[in-house]
């Protein structure tokens, strides 16, 4: 089977627009494409709203839904964006609409993909923290 393109979906209750807006306007290389709306009444709304929105966030592509409050989210699913730096206790955020964040700094990262002790090193630094310490990580790795 050939997979021409895979596409993150995200249910929403009724705010799938605003949500990818939201985050076209936060994230680099992110933007709306489309909107598409009802072409008839449905479970959870009438012809005419907005039922599904194509958008990018950072490059990945997404489709929301208007698919009502059947679904929530959890912090099963998340997003994970890499900075340079950190602002965010151990990197995890959530939004309005229940979608977790995971705002990881690179130096993370690039630790536990070398590997070994400093990985090792690298990983047990970071367990012990509350909000990720960029020069901590880097100090750990090092030994």
């Amino acid at each position: 089977m050939a997979v021409a393109k895979t596409t993150i979906c995200l249910w929403y209750d009724k705010d799938a627009e605003t949500a990818a807006r939201f985050y076209a306007e936060i994230f680099p290389d992110s933007a709306v494409t489309a909107v598409h709306h009802a072409p008839s009444d449905y479970p959870s709304g009438k012809a005419g709203d907005v039922l599904t929105v194509e958008f990018t966030v950072a490059g990945i592509p997404c489709l929301s839904l208007n698919g009502g409050p059947a679904f929530t989210h959890s912090e099963a699913f998340s997003f994970q964006i890499a900075t340079d730096d950190q602002e965010s206790a151990r990197g995890w955020c959530k939004d309005r609409w229940g979608i977790s964040w995971q705002i990881t700094p690179r130096v993370l990262t690039d630790a536990l993909a070398a590997g070994g002790d400093e990985a090792k090193r690298a990983f047990e630094a970071m367990m012990g923290m509350t909000k990720i310490d960029v020069a901590a990580i880097e100090a750990a790795r090092r030994g």
